[in-house]
């Protein structure tokens, strides 16, 4: 990524309590997680949806 621009966000605190525990686990920024989980949501939504039965 080389064109990062900065970005505040605002989080409820108990979705900042999770994300501050998340990182606490892998050793990862708060930055860094918060772009694995959308990218991670952007491949899930791009996924073909299975038939609900």
């Amino acid at each position: 990524m080389t064109d990062r621009k900065p970005l505040q966000l605002r989080l409820p605190t108990n979705v900042k309590a999770w994300l501050e525990a998340e990182t606490a686990k892998t050793g990862a920024s708060m930055n860094s997680e918060v772009v694995r989980i959308i990218l991670a949501e952007i491949d899930r939504r791009a996924l073909p949806q299975t038939a609900k039965a």
